[in-house]
């Protein structure tokens, strides 16, 4: 069985009976005049707890606001991660390259004549997916760019039919035209 504060205090000696009951006066007699309205009401305390109260919901929402973000940045990346992994093109191994820019560096990945040319046209695009690269297509690369823009590394936009009015018209680009 537990022992109440006031007689754990009177056991260990440090207040004697007269104290005690003193004690037990004062605060009837300040709840008797607390009742009555004669004497205000020492809300300071309470007033603290509520501030406190308020704080805690406070920071207990910006923590759950991290959290909720932290999931659904998670659940973008796993998407995208989805999205790569079951549409993109198979790896090629021949010694034909197409070379791209990537964070200031040429990279380069092996292709053929036809994914070169789609590359070019807009029709394909290179992902960063595992620390490599990925090719993709188009509609993809749209949806991988709307998670996450940072991992579409190259995404041409589609080729059109030149203008009449275009003064270079005549000058085709060679198609052997390699860098």
């Amino acid at each position: 069985m537990s022992m109440s504060l006031r007689d754990q205090l009177l056991k260990a000696g440090l207040v004697n009976e007269k104290q005690v009951k003193q004690a037990g006066k004062q605060q009837k007699k300040q709840e008797r005049l607390e009742k009555k309205g004669q004497v205000e009401v020492d809300d300071a305390r309470q007033q603290a707890a509520l501030l406190v109260r308020t704080e805690k919901l406070a920071r207990d929402q910006e923590l759950n606001r991290q959290q909720q973000a932290k999931a659904e940045q998670k659940a973008r990346a796993a998407q995208v991660k989805q999205l790569i992994e079951t549409t993109r093109l198979p790896k090629l191994t021949t010694e034909d390259y197409y070379n791209f820019v990537d964070e200031k560096k040429v990279k380069r990945i092996s292709v053929n004549a036809l994914m070169r040319n789609k590359l070019s046209g807009g029709a394909l695009a290179i992902v960063r997916h595992a620390g490599g690269y990925e090719v993709v297509s188009r509609e993809v690369a749209l949806k991988i760019q709307e998670r996450d823009a940072r991992r579409v590394v190259l995404l041409n936009t589609p080729t059109e039919a030149p203008d009449a009015d275009d003064p270079y018209a005549a000058y085709q680009v060679p198609d052997d035209l390699m860098w």
